[in-house]
C-alpha cells in the first residue's frame, strides 16, 4: 500500500469555539486517511497521541498524531498462516509498551523505540483478553502488570525491553487469581494517594465483578517476584454480581480517562476516577473513591454505583419511522468526564451520568457497517470509534458546560457553584441556594449566598428583618458590600453604615446579656457569651479596616457614640488613623503609656505641640525620648510644654527632663534660636537647688562665641531675680561692664568673686584694673575693721598695682600709723631707690644732650671736596655735569634724579608715593621751597651704597639682564 505523508484529524477547536453553548457537546467526524488501505483494521489502540492500527495482513501501523507523516510501518516476526490472525493490542498509557496477542495464541511486544515485536515465550498459548498496566508508568519496563485470559486466569508479568538475543522479555510469568466462570473481559490497577504500598484491582467477567483493595508485597529487586500473590492470597474481593442470560453478552470493563489540568472540578473529583461495567443488566457506574484502603473500599464503591439498563436508552427506529420490534443491546461503551457512550445498533448514544440524561444520539454506522472498538486515550482525553475500514473522532467540545444545571437541580449547590462559569450562572445557583436555605432555617448560610445573587437587596434584607435575624442580615450585608465597585460610592456608604449601626446593637445586646445574667443568677456562667463578644469585636474590627474608605466619618462618630461604645471608637479612630481622637482617648483615661505609643507613630508635628504639655506633666523622660527622635520638630513650639513642666516638677537639674531636651537642641542639633536658649537659662535660674554650676557651665560655653546666643538683659534679669550672683556677675564680664560686675559682687559680699574679676583687665588698661581694686580694697577695708589693718595690707598684696598711698585714704581716721608703719618705710624705702635711679638716668640724659649739641655744631663745618673728574655712582656720568648730592661721612656722590631714581626703587610703597605726590607738585608750581626741602630730606636721607638701601639689595644679583655677561667670564 503506498502511504502518504499526512492524516487529516478533527480540526482543533479555537477558544471562542470551545465557550459557544451553540456547538453541541459530542460530534463523530470521520478521519480522512491519505494513504489506501489494501487490507482490513483487524486491532487497534490509541494512547498520548498515538495511534496504533494491525491490518489482517499481519502489519501494525504506528502513527504519531502530532505528526500525522511520521508513520511507522511495522510488522510480526511470522506471517498470519504461521501465527493467526492478530486478535487484540494492548497500550499502555504513555504509548511506551505494546502487547500484541493473536488468533492462535501467539503474544508479543514491541517498544516504542523499537520497530521490531519481541515473542513473549512464557505466553505462548495465553488468550489475553484484557491488560491492567502498572500505574507507576512510564518506565524503561513495563514493571509489574497484570494479565486477564480467556480462561479465567489472572496472570502478573514484568516484561523488560532487551537487546540481547538468548534474554527473554519477560523476566517472570506468575497465575495470582483464576474466576471460576469463563474469560476475564476486564481488569484494572491503581493506587491508593499517600499509600505507596497499597493497590486497588478491579476483575471484571460477563456476570461478576470483583473488587480487590490491599497491600502488595515487593520482594528483592524490581522485577525479582511476583507483588501481587500476597494481596490475592490475603484479601477477600468484594464481589457484584448479576444474573446471567442465554446467549452471548458483551462484558466491558472501561475507565475515566485523566481529569483534563483546567478542570472546574475539586480535588475529591480530580483525584478519583470513574468506572462503567456493561453487563447482561446494562451498565453499572460510579466512582472509583480513595478514601480507604480497607475492604469495605469495595462495598462503599457498588453501594454508591447506579445501573443504567438498555430500556433507558432510545429504541431504534425503521426507516418509516416505527419502532423496531426487537432491540439489541449496548455492544460497547467509553466513559469520558461526565459522560457514557452506549454504542448500540450502529448509534452513538452518549448519557450524562449525573442525571442518566441523553444528550447526544447519531447514527454513525450504515445497517452493514461493523464496529470494531472504541477507544479513548486516557492521557490526551481523545475518543475513536473504528471500523474494519474506517477511523471516526468522536469529538467532545465543552463538555462540563452543564453540569452546573444538574448539579442545581439535585440540590448540590457547592458543586453547582463549582461549575457555573458565566454570572447568569452563578447568580442562578446563588439564588436557588438562597431560597433553598431560607426554607431548611438556615439564614447565616443563607446570607452568605444571598450576598453573591441579584435577588432584590431590599426583599433579602426585609425577609432577615421580618425573621429577627439579626446575625443573618449582618453577613448579608457584609457579604453584599464586597460586591458592589469602588465607583459605587452611595451603596457602600450606606450598606457600611448599616453595617455599624448593627455591630452596635450587637454589642449591646451581648453586653447586657452578661450583665443581666450575672445579676439574675449568682454564679452563672457567661463565658461563652463573652466569647461571642469578643468574636463581635474582632469582626468589627476587621470590618472597619477593610472598609474603612467606605465609611462617613461624623457619621460614624455618632453612630458609636450614639450607643456609648468607647472601645469600638477607639477602634475606628485607629482604623482611619485619627490620631488626635486615640491620644486624648488614652489621656482622657489616663492611660499615659498607650498615648506614647500612638504618638511615637506620628510624623505630623502638630500632634507633637498639641499634647506635649499633659504628657510632659506626666510621662516627661519617655516623651522627651520620643522627642529627641523627631529632629524636625520645632523647639520653639514646645517651650510652653517645658516651661509647664518645670513650673509643676522640682527635681534636680541632671533629672529636669525640659533642660535635657533644650540642651538636646542646643548641643546635638545646633540651634541658634534665642527663645531655646533663653528658656534654658530660665530653667537654670529658677530651678531651688543652691548651685549655679549648671548655669555657669552653660555661660562659660556661650562665652566662647563672638556674641552670645541668648538675651543677655532678660539672663542678667532672670539671674538677679533668682539671685544668680555669680552668673550675674559672669554676664556683666562676658559684656566687658567690670566695673558693674565688681560693685554686683561686693554687694553680695562676693569678695573673691570681685578679685577674680577685678582682674580680668589686664595690661591693656591698667588704670581700670587699679581702680577695681581699689573698689575691692575698699570694701575689704571696711569690713575688715580697725582690730585687721594687717589682713587688709595682705590682701594689697594680690595687687602689683596697689600702694600703700592708694590705701591710706580708705582706712578710718582713728586708724594709728604704727598699725602700718613697716608697710609705710617700705614704701619710703622703695620711692627712695626710685628717685635714685631716676637722678641717674637725668645724669646720663644730660651727657647725653651735650653730646647731641656737640655733633649738631660740627655738622655745620662738615665738607666734601669734589674733584673735576668725579663721576655719578649710578649712571658713571660727571657729576658737575648736573644737579648732585655728596654724602660727606662717605665721599659718595649721585645725581640728585639717579638718586631720586634708586631711592624710588628700593623704598616702602608709603615714602615711594609721596616721593611722587612731592614731585608731581613742584611740577605743578606748588610751594617749591618746602616740598623741595621735603622731596630732598626723602632722597638724599642716606647713601644708597652706605645705608639700609644696600642692605635691602643684598639678594640682588652682580650681574643684571642689561649687563654683558662677557665681561665678568673668566
Amino acid at each position: 500500500m503506498a502511504l502518504e505523508p499526512t492524516l487529516d484529524r478533527a480540526p482543533s477547536r479555537s477558544l471562542e469555539d470551545l465557550t459557544d453553548s451553540s456547538l453541541p457537546i459530542f460530534e463523530v467526524e470521520k478521519v480522512q486517511l491519505h494513504f489506501s488501505i489494501s487490507s482490513d483494521f483487524v486491532a487497534a489502540q490509541v494512547a498520548n497521541n498515538v495511534l496504533i492500527l494491525a491490518l489482517s495482513t499481519g502489519r501494525i501501523l504506528r502513527i504519531d498524531l502530532d505528526s500525522p507523516g511520521d508513520i511507522d510501518d511495522i510488522d510480526l516476526p511470522k506471517k498470519p498462516h504461521e501465527v493467526g490472525l492478530i486478535r487484540y493490542m494492548f497500550l499502555d498509557p504513555s504509548a511506551s509498551h505494546l502487547i500484541v496477542t493473536t488468533t492462535s495464541g501467539e503474544n508479543y511486544y514491541l517498544h516504542t523505540q523499537s520497530r521490531q515485536p519481541k515473542a513473549l515465550s512464557r505466553l505462548k498459548g495465553v488468550c489475553i483478553e484484557t491488560v491492567a498496566w502498572n500505574p507507576s508508568l512510564p518506565t524503561a519496563s513495563t514493571r509489574e502488570i497484570l494479565l486477564g485470559a480467556s480462561d479465567g486466569n489472572v496472570y502478573e508479568v514484568f516484561i523488560e525491553p532487551s537487546n540481547e538475543f538468548y534474554r527473554r522479555e519477560d523476566k517472570y510469568l506468575k497465575a495470582v487469581y483464576r474466576v471460576p466462570d469463563g474469560p476475564i473481559t476486564g481488569i484494572w490497577v491503581d493506587g491508593i494517594p499517600d499509600r505507596p504500598d497499597v493497590r486497588r484491582i478491579i476483575i471484571a467477567t460477563a456476570t461478576r465483578l470483583f473488587h480487590f483493595a490491599g497491600r502488595i508485597g515487593r520482594t528483592g529487586a524490581e522485577g525479582s517476584g511476583s507483588i501481587f500473590t500476597k494481596l490475592f492470597e490475603t484479601e477477600s474481593p468484594t464481589v457484584h454480581e448479576v444474573a446471567t442470560k442465554a446467549g452471548p453478552v458483551p462484558s466491558f470493563l472501561n475507565i475515566s480517562p485523566d481529569p483534563p489540568k483546567k478542570s472546574a472540578a475539586d480535588e475529591d473529583d480530580q483525584n478519583e476516577r470513574a468506572y462503567a461495567w456493561l453487563s447482561a443488566q446494562g451498565v453499572l457506574y460510579g466512582q472509583l473513591r480513595t478514601n480507604s484502603a480497607t475492604s469495605s473500599l469495595g462495598s462503599t464503591i457498588f453501594n454508591n454505583s447506579k445501573m443504567l439498563p438498555r430500556s433507558k436508552l432510545p429504541v431504534s427506529e425503521s426507516a418509516s419511522g416505527r419502532r423496531q420490534p426487537t432491540q439489541d443491546p449496548i455492544s460497547n461503551i467509553l466513559l469520558t468526564q461526565w459522560h457514557i457512550l452506549c454504542f448500540l445498533e450502529g448509534r452513538i448514544v452518549a448519557v450524562q451520568r449525573l442525571d442518566e440524561k441523553v444528550v447526544y444520539d447519531q447514527v454513525v454506522l450504515k445497517p452493514s457497517g461493523t464496529l470494531l472498538c472504541l477507544l479513548s486515550d486516557q492521557k490526551q482525553n481523545t475518543f475513536w470509534l473504528l471500523t474494519t475500514r474506517e477511523i471516526f473522532e468522536i469529538v467532545v467540545t465543552d463538555e462540563d458546560r452543564d453540569v452546573w444545571k444538574t448539579m442545581l437541580a439535585a440540590q448540590k449547590f457547592d458543586q453547582a457553584l463549582q461549575y457555573a462559569r458565566t454570572s447568569a450562572q452563578k447568580d442562578a445557583v446563588a439564588t436557588a441556594s438562597g431560597d433553598f436555605l431560607i426554607g431548611k432555617k438556615r439564614y447565616l448560610d443563607a446570607a452568605a449566598v444571598y450576598g453573591k445573587s441579584s435577588r432584590s437587596f431590599e426583599q433579602v434584607a426585609l425577609t432577615f428583618i421580618d425573621h429577627g435575624e439579626q446575625d443573618a442580615l449582618r453577613k448579608y450585608l457584609l457579604t453584599k458590600i464586597s460586591t458592589y465597585k469602588k465607583t459605587s460610592v452611595m451603596q457602600r456608604i450606606m450598606i457600611a453604615s448599616w453595617l455599624v449601626e448593627i455591630f452596635m446593637s450587637k454589642l449591646n445586646s451581648l453586653d447586657d446579656t452578661i450583665t443581666t445574667k450575672a445579676q439574675l443568677i449568682e454564679g452563672t456562667n457567661t463565658a461563652e457569651t463573652k466569647d461571642e463578644l469578643g468574636g463581635i469585636r474582632r469582626e468589627f474590627q476587621d470590618f472597619v479596616h477593610r472598609y474603612k474608605a467606605d465609611l462617613d466619618r461624623k457619621t460614624t462618630y455618632d453612630l458609636i457614640n450614639s450607643h456609648g461604645r468607647e472601645q469600638e471608637l477607639l477602634t475606628y479612630a485607629t482604623a482611619i488613623n485619627d490620631s488626635d481622637f486615640v491620644i486624648a482617648y488614652w489621656i482622657q483615661r489616663e492611660r499615659w503609656q498607650e498615648a506614647l505609643d500612638v504618638l511615637k507613630q506620628q510624623n505630623d508635628p502638630d500632634i507633637f505641640y498639641r499634647y506635649s504639655s499633659v504628657l510632659m506633666t506626666h510621662i516627661a523622660t519617655a516623651l522627651v525620648d520620643i522627642l529627641m527622635r523627631h529632629p524636625d520638630l520645632n523647639p520653639r513650639k514646645l517651650i510652653p510644654a517645658l516651661l509647664n513642666y518645670n513650673a509643676d516638677n522640682s527635681v534636680p537639674l541632671a533629672k529636669n527632663q525640659a533642660a535635657r531636651y533644650l540642651n538636646f537642641c542646643i548641643n546635638q542639633l545646633q540651634s541658634t534660636d534665642s527663645a531655646i536658649h533663653n528658656t534654658l537659662i530660665s530653667i537654670y535660674a529658677s530651678n531651688p537647688a543652691p548651685s549655679e554650676s549648671a548655669l555657669m557651665s552653660y555661660l562659660s560655653t556661650q562665652s566662647l562665641n563672638a556674641k552670645p546666643l541668648y538675651d543677655t538683659d532678660f539672663a542678667f534679669r532672670l539671674c538677679i531675680q533668682h539671685a544668680r550672683v555669680q552668673s550675674a556677675v559672669h554676664i556683666y564680664s562676658s559684656m566687658g561692664e567690670y566695673g558693674s560686675a565688681v560693685d554686683l559682687a561686693l554687694k553680695h559680699d562676693e569678695i573673691d568673686l570681685a578679685s577674680s574679676v577685678a582682674d580680668r583687665p589686664t595690661d591693656t588698661d591698667p588704670a581700670l584694673r587699679k581702680k577695681l581694686w581699689l573698689a575691692v580694697a575698699r570694701k575689704v577695708i571696711s569690713q575688715q575693721g580697725v582690730g585687721s589693718i594687717k589682713t587688709a595690707l595682705d590682701f594689697m598684696k594680690r595687687c602689683d598695682l596697689l600702694r600703700i598711698e592708694d590705701l591710706i585714704p580708705l582706712f578710718p581716721e582713728f586708724v594709728v600709723i604704727d598699725d602700718f608703719k613697716e608697710e609705710i618705710c617700705a614704701a619710703l624705702e622703695s620711692y627712695s631707690r626710685s628717685i635714685s635711679a631716676l637722678d641717674s638716668e637725668m645724669d646720663a640724659s644730660a651727657a647725653t644732650a651735650e653730646s647731641i649739641k656737640d655733633d649738631i655744631k660740627a655738622l655745620n663745618k662738615r665738607y666734601a671736596i669734589v674733584e673735576p673728574g668725579e663721576r655719578c655712582r649710578v649712571c658713571e656720568l660727571p657729576l658737575l655735569s648736573r644737579q648732585f648730592f655728596v654724602f660727606p661721612s662717605c665721599q659718595h656722590g649721585f645725581h640728585s634724579d639717579c638718586l631720586g631714581r634708586k631711592v624710588l626703587e628700593g623704598s616702602s610703597l608709603t615714602i615711594r608715593g609721596r616721593i611722587r605726590e612731592l614731585q608731581a607738585s613742584i611740577a605743578r608750581g606748588g610751594r617749591r621751597e618746602r616740598e623741595a626741602r621735603e622731596l630732598d630730606g626723602l632722597v638724599a636721607q642716606q647713601c644708597i651704597l652706605c645705608g639700609d638701601y644696600a642692605i635691602r639689595m643684598i639678594d640682588e644679583p652682580f650681574v643684571s639682564e642689561a649687563d654683558d655677561h662677557n665681561e665678568w667670564a673668566l
